[in-house]
């Protein structure tokens, strides 16, 4: 049933890691602009950038640089959205969770953007951009801190499948072959993740009704 999801996904990675250099560095920028931005790709950024350095162990030094720009681009046009106007973010994130970001940059200040731009999913990134935009964080800053944390992640990766290329290779194939299981655990923890979170309001917005019956 999910045959053509696997055969895409694939297909995208095998495309970045079998093409030519001057193929595959735009084709890496603009995947990692539309995760960025409007789309979600969920660990394809990294999952290519692993198996392109293992493949090509050489190119450890500069094709991290290739998502990292592309995540930029994408993270600039949702901020310039954001910053247009909220009626279309409001729309794509719940406001109260949007309200929640934005304290959360009015107390943590830059390291509210740095460490969602580190962390891979489950940990939520785009909503922190577009609070970014809303709140007309710097231009200038928001460029520059997006790109180094996203440079680190992705360096990060690259460094690591330099290091250890056969165990990568041998990890990839058996991703490939259990795509599907792996996907579908990817799915449950997710739909837990929002299950709790929902769970955890309910019971939070039960909790002062509670008081008041017990005190009465």
């Amino acid at each position: 049933m999910l045959d053509w999801l696997k055969t895409w996904f694939l297909e995208i990675s095998r495309q970045v890691v079998d093409a030519p250099m001057y193929f595959a560095a735009p084709l890496m920028v603009l995947v990692g602009a539309l995760d960025s931005s409007l789309l979600s790709l969920p660990e394809v950024n990294d999952y290519i950038t692993v198996t392109r350095v293992a493949h090509n162990p050489t190119e450890v030094y500069y094709f991290p640089l290739f998502p990292a720009i592309g995540s930029v681009i994408g993270c600039l046009l949702l901020y310039r959205i954001a910053r247009s106007g909220e009626k279309f973010i409001s729309k794509r994130f719940h406001p109260k969770h949007l309200d929640r970001v934005k304290d959360l940059y009015r107390k943590w200040g830059l390291f509210a953007l740095v460490i969602p731009a580190l962390l891979p999913p489950p940990m939520p990134f785009k909503i922190f951009v577009a609070a970014a935009g809303a709140l007309n964080y710097p231009p200038l800053r928001f460029t520059v801190t997006i790109l180094i944390a996203r440079m680190v992640r992705y360096y990060f990766w690259g460094i690591l499948a330099y290091f250890y290329q056969d165990e990568v290779k041998r990890m990839l194939n058996w991703l490939e072959e259990h795509f599907f299981t792996l996907l579908g655990v990817v799915a449950g923890a997710m739909i837990l993740i929002v299950i709790s979170r929902l769970l955890f309001a309910r019971l939070k917005g039960r909790s002062p009704q509670t008081q008041v019956s017990y005190s009465d």
